[in-house]
């Protein structure tokens, strides 16, 4: 479900939110998380579904933005990730799951860290992104949210062999303390001036 443009035409507001990390228990190997390659290595985090909730009803679009490139290198059949994306959907509230399959030496405008996919999803759904926030657990998170005008919050899951992001909006250790520092931010951007 779409909602209508916001009364003051500034558009739709959004959360976009990373896949793996952020919604779905990764898999982790040398200190780094991986997309789940099977459905039976599928599972979503329990406090994903009360957090989207939250946002839902305080008036966001959910926009799930991930990049697979194990589908693109042929790690994960296509089939399979549609009905990843299946479970995502019956679980949760999102309204548009944006993915890119492409690799990293494909270097295409829609692989995160480049803003591709959320500036797609912003023209298609009327989403007014700097009102809008970005939340991973990857550097090329924060980059793609910074890089398409929106506020960025970084979930801290200390990966030993990545590098956090140098500069967010905020950063925090679960997906509730995201949510409520969104749901307060959002309280701030739509106060009266």
């Amino acid at each position: 479900m779409v909602m209508a443009a916001d009364p003051a035409g500034r558009g739709n507001k959004a959360v976009f939110l990373d896949r793996d990390g952020v919604l779905v228990i990764p898999e982790f190997r040398d200190g780094r998380s991986y997309a789940p390659r099977s459905l039976e290595g599928y599972e979503l985090y329990r406090e994903a579904g009360p957090c989207l909730a939250q946002l839902k009803a305080a008036g966001f679009l959910l926009i799930v933005v991930t990049n697979q490139p194990d589908v693109g290198a042929g790690l994960v059949d296509q089939r399979d990730l549609d009905k990843m994306h299946d479970i995502l959907r019956e679980a949760l509230c999102v309204d548009s799951i944006e993915v890119c399959t492409h690799t990293a030496e494909q270097r295409c405008f829609c692989r995160k860290p480049n803003p591709g996919m959320l500036l797609q999803a912003a023209e298609r759904l009327g989403i007014d992104l700097a009102r809008s926030f970005m939340v991973g657990d990857r550097a090329s998170d924060a980059a793609a949210g910074a890089a398409a005008g929106c506020q960025t919050a970084f979930l801290d899951l200390a990966y030993a062999a990545e590098a956090p992001p140098d500069h967010v909006d905020f950063r925090a250790t679960s997906l509730s303390t995201i949510t409520n520092w969104i749901l307060a931010r959002d309280c701030a951007i739509g106060a009266p001036q």
